[in-house]
């Protein structure tokens, strides 16, 4: 009974705050010509939707646009993300390896991802496999750290310490075009097979709708080397093939009163297999992954005049996974493992800006979520979210403030066992932005935020290791930084450089520690993150045939475990945290063919708590290669693009014992009708 009636709870104040808040700003809406012609001009530019300034921002933003995507010839999501500084992502080798992200030491789980705006959630591990997003659609990749500078945005997203934000767009925004076929074949190494098609169709002058689909195959069975004390031999990576499918269909809406509303359906189907770790001759892998995830998301987006602003946003996600080991130490030489999520979710934004320099916004999140599995006594969690997110925004002359405070209630019901204890939590977060000379672009910047995650339902309920008295882990942000940009030589357009040091304090991480005979998830751990990321971007005319475009990244990064003073590895570099990493692009665009080279570096880390020689990982180098050109046949533009990847052929591993592949190359030809 407490259950229904907090849900009703919980459902009645997201209803009354979707349903009401519109009705309460009619009078907004109802204005006089001139404000029409606004709504008129608010429409155009919700359409035209631009590139994050990288800045005039008060938080480190960094951006990828299709752009370099294309022409560095990056392959996958993982790939892309590996540009930004300050961010790392584990990935455990092969076309269909899992890959996440963390931002600054913090931990996948504090990162959140969103999708057209909408954040992606896995309540039962807290990660998100960012492996699963086509880079295909990709208009525009950003990753802000600390606090976004969009008020415009979930609470979900206010409350997490970094986001990864992915931006598809409507192709035919901004043409006269009717319809839009695209057809693309990849191919490559490694029995890398990728057929894709999308169709856009403007309905209306105001309606379009777009479907896509593609299918991805690999074997994945790439050679390696591997050295065993003084013996070395060539082997070939075994079980790391994938067979995925990918649908989504989107509807873009824009209202005569010059809202917007976009709606996205996403259906994904994998099997693949799990290529588990090669240590000593020992390289067999029986373990199978499947995987479904389907989604349905809805936003809102409302300019009722100049002072006035609403964004409504509703989710529904379902992923079910099944995991299968085949071995002989499992009663029946196999275990299975079924697990089902759902999430409700709904979430609105109000945007208030009375006078000029001053923004206020005021967020509010409901989230209700399940998880289901075949294991023995299996809970069966419900977690209920409340998350609520009030910001204050003052600009005045050169000086720019932010105050932001998160509210986050967090309750649970079981069906059998022990639940924890309601999480309650206020988390302040601020920044400044102080442009010293008007006449230059120089900025500088300061920022604190406070956060805190949840923790997952493996944490507190998996088989013997959960702990239902786990406490959130909690982490705290420091950042301060400048960025100029300008055009010092005649010989260059423009040159952006950013700087920033930074300090991030996670207390009660959580980790799993071993208690007796078994391991047990404990807040045991207090670390310390220090680094400094540096960004150089620059574009060139060389002549009115050939541009270049220049982009260099540099972290560097001391994550130290300082829980135990008396623990062999205090104040040593916790696991599979670089000191050093960094990458270089570089495009030249000509009439003939674009080529595109990139490197992207990693120093040496370890893979576990201690730093010894055997637990360290060597640092790497890689290098791709890239040419494309595009050509125009009367109604259709034809587009061909060969890749080199890993140029020298490098072994390497990003996780220890998961070797990544060598030199491979792929070949991709597209056609738009």
């Amino acid at each position: 009974m407490r259950i229904t009636n907090l849900a009703r709870e919980l459902w009645f104040r997201a209803f009354c705050l979707l349903c009401l808040l519109p009705l309460g700003l009619e009078a907004q809406q109802k204005s006089d010509t001139i404000t029409n012609k606004v709504h008129q001009l608010q429409d155009v530019t919700v359409k035209a939707r631009r590139t994050p300034q990288r800045m005039a921002v008060a938080s480190p933003l960094q951006t990828i646009n299709r752009k370099e995507i294309e022409g560095l010839g990056l392959q996958n999501m993982g790939d892309a993300v590996r540009r930004f500084t300050g961010a790392s992502v584990k990935d455990y080798g092969g076309i269909g390896g899992l890959k996440t992200i963390s931002v600054r030491s913090l931990g996948a789980e504090h990162t959140a991802v969103a999708y057209d705006g909408v954040a992606v959630s896995n309540c039962q591990a807290g990660q998100i496999d960012i492996g699963r997003f086509s880079l295909d659609d990709v208009d525009l990749l950003s990753l802000s750290i600390g606090q976004d500078n969009n008020l415009m945005q979930s609470a979900r997203l206010f409350a997490s310490a970094g986001v990864l934000s992915v931006y598809s767009r409507n192709p035919l925004d901004g043409t006269q075009k009717s319809h839009l076929l695209k057809a693309q074949l990849k191919t490559g190494s490694f029995g890398f097979l990728n057929p894709s098609l999308k169709w856009v169709q403007r309905i209306a002058p105001r309606t379009t709708y777009s479907i896509s689909g593609n299918f991805l195959r690999a074997d994945g069975g790439y050679p390696f080397t591997l050295i065993n004390g003084k013996y070395t031999t060539k082997e070939k990576r075994k079980n790391s093939d994938i067979q995925s499918w990918h649908t989504e269909a989107n509807l873009y809406y824009t209202l005569k009163d010059s809202s917007r509303v976009d709606m996205k359906a996403y259906y994904y189907d994998s099997e693949r297999g799990l290529p588990g770790s090669v240590v000593l001759y020992n390289d067999q892998a029986n373990e199978r992954l499947w995987d479904k995830n389907f989604f349905v998301q809805t936003r809102y987006k409302k300019y009722f005049s100049q002072q006035w602003a609403l964004q409504l946003q509703a989710k529904y996600n379902y992923s079910w996974n099944k995991y299968e080991d085949t071995d002989v130490k499992y009663e029946g030489g196999k275990q299975t493992d079924r697990n089902k999520q759902q999430e409700y979710y709904v979430s609105a934004t109000a945007l208030y800006q009375p006078f000029a320099g001053f923004s206020a916004s005021l967020a509010t999140d409901v989230a209700v979520n399940t998880l289901d599995n075949n294991l023995p006594d299996s809970p069966s969690p419900v977690r209920f979210t409340s998350l609520s997110a009030l910001n204050i925004r003052y600009r005045w002359k050169g000086l720019t403030a932010t105050a932001t405070a998160v509210n986050t209630w967090v309750t649970e019901h079981v069906k059998q066992g022990e639940k924890p204890a309601d999480r309650r939590r206020l988390s302040p977060a601020f920044s400044l932005m102080y442009r010293p000379f008007a006449e230059q672009s120089l900025y500088l910047r300061l920022m604190y935020k406070d956060t805190f995650r949840v923790p997952t339902f493996n944490d507190l309920y998996y088989l013997r290791m959960g702990n239902t008295g786990l406490r959130p882990e909690k982490a705290r942000e420091y950042n301060v930084g400048i960025t100029w940009n300008g055009a010092p030589f005649s010989f260059t357009d423009y040159v952006m450089v950013t700087v920033d040091g930074y300090y991030n304090k996670v207390n009660d991480k959580i980790v799993a520690f071993p208690s007796t005979y078994v391991w047990k998830m404990m807040n045991f751990g207090k670390v310390d993150i220090t680094g400094i990321d540096v960004t150089l971007r620059t574009g060139m005319s060389v002549s009115d045939r050939l541009q270049l475009l220049f982009t260099a990244g540099y972290t560097y990064q001391k994550a130290i475990d300082v829980t135990d003073p008396t623990a062999k590895n205090y104040k040593e570099q916790i696991p599979y945290s670089p000191k050093h990493s960094g990458n270089i692009g570089l495009l030249a665009e000509n009439d003939w063919v674009n080529l595109g080279y990139s490197l992207t570096g990693v120093g040496k880390r370890y893979s576990l708590p201690q730093n010894l020689v055997e637990n360290q990982i060597d640092g790497y180098l890689e290098h791709t290669l890239s040419a494309s050109r595009s050509f125009l046949l009367k109604s259709c533009k034809l587009t061909l693009q060969a890749e080199l990847v890993n140029l020298t052929n490098e072994q390497y591993d990003i996780i220890k014992y998961y070797p990544m592949p060598g030199r491979s190359f792929r070949v991709t030809g597209r056609i738009e009708f």
